[in-house]
């Protein structure tokens, strides 16, 4: 029987928006276990200040909301690289928030930057993986795409109300990651998603109060930490998880078991 290790040695793997909250924990995470990581994102002065002399870490310019960028930074990374054997779609852009008087625009805006640009990262990867013979590809939804909010907790912090695209964009993820396992499994390609729960960024944990009603909400009664998160991405980016596909994964801290 062989025994598949959960270390990354030798592995390239790119994530979108690897400098953000989540995405640096991940992407510190899959470096410790030995990989080479790619932080596709637009911005080199800010990846420049989160991975400046870590040797393991690497900058490729990459838009999720343009399909000539994502096959440029591929493109890149086979040239540097030779392969990539993992894509983390972590990146996401939108905007507009109210339920009730939110426009076309900007409606359209946050399903092309939350659902379209996984699908355009996902279409663009399929040839390389093709000529490869194997990849992985992991899609970050969200615990928004499989519940809806609790409105009460936002009632002392409207600020912070999860905005209607947000969520069925995150949903539709799930089902394009079902999509993509069910049809790229013969190529020895599997696919899978992982569903953050509360996770709020630094400047969200200033406000003692909704970061409380946060904590309620879960099992454990505490807010999730991005290193909370990182560890699903290690394993399903290693050997270990080879037989699995089209599966979702929730880091919830238990909210959506209540």
């Amino acid at each position: 029987m062989s025994v598949f290790s959960l270390r990354l040695d030798h592995k390239v793997i790119i994530v979108t928006g690897g400098y953000g909250h989540l995405g640096k924990a991940i992407v510190e995470s899959l470096s410790f276990h030995g990989a080479t990581v790619i932080v596709a994102a637009r911005t080199r002065d800010k990846f420049n200040e989160e991975f400046i002399n870590v040797p393991s870490v690497d900058f490729v310019n990459f838009d999720i909301s343009s399909t000539d960028s994502i096959i440029n930074g591929y493109n890149q990374v086979i040239e540097k690289y030779k392969k990539i054997d993992v894509i983390i779609n972590n990146a996401v852009y939108l905007k507009g928030q109210s339920p009730e008087t939110m426009t076309d625009e900007e409606w359209s805006y946050g399903i092309d930057g939350t659902l379209n640009s996984v699908f355009k990262t996902i279409r663009e990867i399929i040839p390389i993986y093709k000529n490869q013979g194997s990849g992985k590809i992991i899609n970050v939804s969200s615990m928004y795409g499989i519940v809806a909010p609790d409105f009460s907790i936002y009632d002392e912090s409207p600020a912070f109300l999860n905005p209607p695209h947000y969520g069925a964009a995150k949903a539709a993820v799930m089902q394009l990651t079902k999509y993509y396992a069910s049809y790229l499994g013969k190529l020895n390609v599997q696919v899978n998603a992982v569903s953050p729960g509360p996770f709020p960024s630094l400047n969200v944990q200033k406000n003692e109060v909704f970061i409380d009603e946060l904590k309620s909400k879960t099992c454990l009664n505490k807010i999730g930490m991005p290193e909370d998160l990182a560890g699903i991405f290690t394993f399903l980016s290693s050997d270990a998880a080879n037989f699995i596909t089209g599966q979702n994964f929730i880091v919830d801290g238990g909210w959506t078991t209540k």
